[in-house]
């Protein structure tokens, strides 16, 4: 099934942006009467017949409309970004595709990427939720300091993910919750990093045996999860 993108449908406008008109026109050679299925980035899934076949502009009357399965828990990945962009990309496309909700890049002491520029990942978001048909896009945050972030979520269940000698769980001994899970850049949190979440109440835990790199941190940590919410 091939996904548009219109995210003003629940505000009542029928129309597609130049962007997915020309593609729905001249690439895929749509026409006045075809019927094409549409999401609006927030849950919801619209089946619609095209009444206007411009590349500019498509126009369209909805015929049925259903909202996505939604999980039970929302999950919100705390990351460092990684020093090569095409990695973080990645990341975002992988967790996107297995179900992430929330996305916060974090900058920590050992981190070696600093500045971020959202506009062309929340383009990859946007194709990754098509591609893997889903209707809710995630949420990309701007960065934000590790210790700002950290000390903001007192009261929420939050797991930072290291690779020190301290006493830690697995993530997959966790039942599916809300929750955030923080990863390190590929120098891992530094001590006082640690530290200072332990001091917030937060739970320190691993992602297994081996050490992943920082994006493939992010992809197990999604996974574990989805995993254990799918087998049951």
């Amino acid at each position: 099934m091939q996904l548009f993108y219109c995210p003003e449908v629940y505000n009542g406008l029928f129309e597609l942006n130049a962007e997915e008109s020309r593609h729905c026109i001249k690439v895929l050679r749509k026409e006045a009467g075809d019927i094409i299925h549409l999401i609006d980035g927030k849950g919801c899934f619209y089946e619609v017949k095209i009444t206007l076949a411009s590349q500019k502009k498509v126009g369209f009357e909805i015929v049925n409309e259903w909202r996505e399965t939604i999980r039970p828990y929302k999950l919100h990945i705390a990351i460092a970004p990684t020093k090569s962009i095409d990695r973080f990309e990645w990341f975002l496309e992988k967790a996107t595709e297995i179900g992430v909700d929330e996305i916060t890049p974090i900058l920590c002491e050992r981190s070696e990427r600093k500045i971020i520029k959202t506009d062309r990942l929340n383009k990859i978001l946007l194709a990754a939720t098509k591609q893997s048909l889903k209707a809710s896009i995630p949420v990309l945050n701007e960065a934000v300091p590790f210790k700002d972030f950290i000390s903001e979520l007192k009261d929420e269940k939050v797991y930072i993910a290291h690779c020190e000698p301290y006493e830690k769980q697995s993530l997959k001994n966790f039942q599916p919750s809300d929750a955030t899970i923080c990863i390190g850049p590929e120098g891992d949190f530094s001590i006082d990093e640690i530290d200072l979440a332990l001091e917030q109440g937060h739970t320190a835990i691993h992602l297994g045996s081996s050490r992943l790199r920082t994006e493939t941190a992010g992809i197990v940590a999604c996974h574990t999860l989805a995993l254990q919410y799918e087998s049951k």
